[in-house]
């Protein structure tokens, strides 16, 4: 009786914590530009200055730049990823004007350093004393001055130049820029000869930081070259969304249907154990804020065959045990047994390919191989350890105590 109470009250809190949760995790769930619509764009980067070669430091900040400059035009949630030695991938979802975006990413940040000049307006500044480049790259960092305030060192690469400005500016304001948009407008205090400077006000640790990382970011000598892209407008992603459910709602019906045909109880086991492996899948997306797209779908779609397939091997193994006279529980232990090691090898050699796939592939290749990855091992602890924990529940209460349960006849049954 402990183990009927046990299976029933397993099933109805895990039913009922589905139940409740779905809906809005499904609401939740990010999906990708080719769901969702948007476009996709893969750069190649390269030096702007002769002599100078791509790092892996630069790339990433570069990308770090290209992310800043997304936000700033409002676009939501870019995705940006760095591949191999000088290859940058956007991603970006929602996109109202596409041509505006491609034409901001391709363009370098422009970091520049500018005065006013006779003839422009108060808090306008028009002449441009340094760029991005007349910078050393990373050379900006925050420290404290003297009243512990925080204040944002720089160098310079030409230090005369450097110094020619700053006695012109003395006592005058020399603007930074980053693009059009005026990050700040620092005081000249003295003649630098030296090449380095601190730019000080009322900055918080927080601002001193932005301001050291926007100047770094400026300072970049890179230029993106388009290799490839591809545009998915909002009506075509939902179309291949709606599609792919309605495809996935009407293939697990009928792999439901054979699952409790074939093997009456432990199928109706099984289907339950499906459905909660689909769930805890996309509670997974939810928690490690992925993002779901189409070959996403693909993967996750092929990791419920292979939980399927697990069962299947389970249960055919419990059948012919039966059909060789043992008992209903003997059948269970031995079967379950004896395919374990078929299950676990076929999943392992399936994760390890995977890996293989996540490591060595780009763009969606390694999305189809982390959701893969996630599927086999959700369906190890749903479709193996779960489903045989309840199937054991009910062997041992004896309420699967006939073969017909198992889909097994009588008249199948060898006498040992």
């Amino acid at each position: 009786m402990k183990r009927i109470i046990s299976f029933f009250v397993v099933v109805l809190v895990t039913s009922g914590i589905i139940i409740g949760t779905s809906p809005g995790l499904l609401k939740s769930l990010k999906l990708g530009l080719d769901l969702k619509g948007g476009f996709e764009v893969l750069y190649e980067a390269e030096p702007l200055d002769h002599g100078q070669e791509v790092t892996g430091q630069s790339l990433i900040q570069t990308a770090q730049s290209l992310e800043r400059r997304i936000n700033i035009l409002g676009t939501s949630e870019p995705e940006i990823t760095t591949e191999g030695n000088n290859r940058i991938r956007v991603r970006i979802a929602d996109v109202a004007n596409e041509t505006e975006v491609r034409e901001m990413l391709k363009k370098p940040a422009e970091l520049t350093f500018r005065s006013s000049v006779e003839g422009d307006k108060p808090d306008e500044y028009s002449k441009i004393e340094l760029r991005g480049n007349d910078f050393v790259e990373n050379g900006a960092q925050v420290g404290f001055d003297t009243l512990n305030q925080p204040e944002v060192s720089i160098k310079v690469k030409d230090k005369e130049k450097f110094a020619e400005i700053t006695k012109r500016l003395l006592g005058k304001k020399m603007a930074i820029y980053l693009d059009d948009r005026l990050l700040s407008a620092p005081e000249v205090r003295q003649t630098i000869s030296d090449g380095n400077a601190s730019i000080s006000g009322n900055y918080t640790r927080e601002e001193a930081n932005e301001l050291a990382e926007t100047i770094n970011l400026g300072s970049i000598p890179l230029k993106l070259t388009e290799k490839y892209s591809q545009s998915v407008g909002a009506s075509l992603g939902q179309l291949s969304l709606n599609q792919t459910i309605k495809a996935g709602l009407i293939g697990s019906f009928i792999i439901l249907i054979f699952m409790v045909f074939m093997f009456q109880a432990p199928g109706l086991i099984a289907s339950f154990c499906l459905i909660v492996h689909t769930w805890l899948v996309l509670a997974i997306f939810y928690l490690g804020d992925f993002v779901l797209t189409l070959p996403g779908i693909a993967a996750f779609v092929l990791g419920i065959g292979m939980a399927v397939d697990a069962n299947i091997i389970t249960y055919e193994r419990i059948k012919e045990e039966m059909r060789s006279g043992k008992t209903i529980r003997s059948s269970v232990v031995a079967g379950s047994k004896t395919s374990f090691r078929t299950v676990m090898d076929a999943n392992v050699t399936t994760i390890i390919a995977g890996g293989v796939m996540f490591f060595l592939g780009t763009g969606g290749v390694r999305g189809f191989a982390l959701v893969l990855i996630i599927d086999i091992v959700v369906s190890i602890l749903t479709n193996i350890v779960f489903s045989r924990y309840l199937l054991n529940l009910l062997v041992k209460a004896n309420v699967l105590n006939k073969a017909k349960y198992f889909g097994v006849k009588e008249s199948d049954i060898r006498a040992l």
